[in-house]
C-alpha cells in the first residue's frame, strides 16, 4: 500500500474524499457550537458519521488503484502482494 496514492489531485474521487472530510468537520463544528435539540443533534450527527464513513471510503479506493501513470512492478498486483504461502 502507498500513501502516496492518496495525493491524486486529477481524479475526481480524491475531491469527493476531500469534500467529505470538510463536511464531516463543519458538522462536527455545527454539533459543538450551535444550540440543537435533540433531532437536530442526531440528524447532524448521522450526517457527520456518513461522511466520514464515505471519505473513508473513497481514501481506501484511492489506495487500492494505482495512479495513472504509475508503474507497478513486474509480478505485483493489489490482489497477491499480501498473501502468503
Amino acid at each position: 500500500m502507498k500513501w502516496s496514492r492518496l495525493w491524486q489531485p486529477r481524479r475526481l474521487l480524491f475531491w469527493q474524499m476531500v469534500a467529505f472530510n470538510v463536511l464531516s468537520s463543519l458538522c462536527s463544528y455545527a454539533l459543538r457550537t450551535l444550540p440543537l435539540n435533540t433531532l437536530g443533534l442526531l440528524l447532524v450527527g448521522a450526517v457527520a458519521l456518513a461522511n466520514v464513513a464515505f471519505g473513508l471510503l473513497a481514501a481506501w479506493a484511492l489506495l487500492k488503484v494505482p495512479a495513472p501513470g504509475e508503474v507497478q512492478a513486474p509480478g505485483s498486483s493489489a490482489s497477491t502482494a499480501n498473501t502468503s504461502e
